[in-house]
């Protein structure tokens, strides 16, 4: 069952996008434009060097941000393999792949964080909104592993942890129309709500970002978010290039803060993003791929598009 064919049959209720409860809380537009560019059957594949708080000090490393459309199964909340399900027992999703590397000390981390974002209504959500989050990490001392599944009105969460008193646990949030800190990436370039217009700042509940919640040891709790956008255009400089670029701002009701620089042309690339906590991402370089078909040897020799290189034989 391909993409398209499942939109075929959903595209009929967007015009019906609204997510939120006030007038000015409303879903991206998923229309012809939007699936020109994201119904090929590529991702775009973004490179960057990234600074990021660890134990007290910052540590250099790499994130590499994919972002694709695909097929979900409604009620396992999983990719949709073609021919398995029926169409209306899946839909489509923009999906946000997030891979973090960096070091501490003799021992390196890896992080990954997996956003889908519903792009027509289903399991009970509104266009736009955050359908599943998971998060895992990995380190010399173990892993943990972090799951948030959104319903209409609750998120269902799930933990495991080779920290003692944290090995297997759930919860429970409660709330309607919940927008999650793990999605601003894909909010920034306007591929998930809520849509924000420059100078009109809008109010979301949001859930805490899992990254944040599983490094500090903390539960995820669900947070007031003011999203806006500032007026007009300016010049910002990365490694990867010169950009002209617009930029959105999320301020969290926990003090925290993301401030994002996006390519003010198509396809409005991420091209910088800053935390309040230190943390820093510029763009290095990305390509528009099938990055699954470059599993081979000699696949390697595309990362030099995302200004990334090849992992040495061993560590330096």
């Amino acid at each position: 069952m391909t993409i398209r064919r499942v939109l075929a049959a959903a595209l009929v209720l967007l015009g019906a996008a609204g997510i939120g409860r006030a007038a000015n809380v409303t879903a991206p537009d998923y229309g012809s434009k939007f699936w020109t560019r994201w119904g090929d059957g590529r991702a775009d594949v973004d490179g960057y060097e990234l600074v990021t708080p660890r134990y007290g000090a910052p540590r250099k490393g790499t994130a590499v941000l994919i972002m694709v459309t695909e097929n979900f199964a409604e009620k396992e909340r999983v990719k949709s393999d073609p021919g398995r399900r029926p169409a209306g027992e899946e839909f489509p999703v923009i999906k946000l792949n997030r891979v973090e590397d960096f070091s501490t000390g003799i021992y390196d981390y890896n992080l990954m964080t997996s956003v889908f974002v519903a792009l027509t209504r289903a399991a009970g959500l509104g266009v736009g909104l955050p359908t599943k989050v998971s998060f895992s990490a990995q380190d010399w001392c173990g892993h943990v592993y972090s799951q948030a599944l959104f319903d209409s009105a609750t998120v269902r969460l799930t933990s495991h942890s080779y920290f003692d008193g944290e090995a297997d646990e759930s919860a429970q949030v409660d709330g309607a129309e919940i927008f999650s800190e793990d999605a601003l990436p894909l909010w920034a370039r306007g591929l998930a709500g809520p849509r924000v217009v420059a100078g009109k700042p809008v109010t979301v509940s949001m859930l805490m970002s899992l990254k944040a919640a599983r490094l500090g040891h903390v539960k995820p709790v669900l947070l007031s978010a003011i999203l806006s956008e500032e007026p007009g255009y300016w010049p910002s400089r990365v490694p990867g290039g010169t950009f002209t670029i617009r930029t959105r701002t999320a301020e969290l009701s926990d003090g925290r803060s993301w401030t994002f620089e996006v390519e003010a042309a198509e396809p409005h690339r991420l091209i910088r993003w800053t935390g309040s906590n230190g943390e820093v991402g510029r763009w290095l370089g990305g390509d528009r791929l099938a990055y699954w078909q470059l599993n081979e040897p000699g696949g390697e020799a595309m990362l030099s598009r995302l200004g990334l290189s090849a992992r040495p034989p061993r560590t330096p």
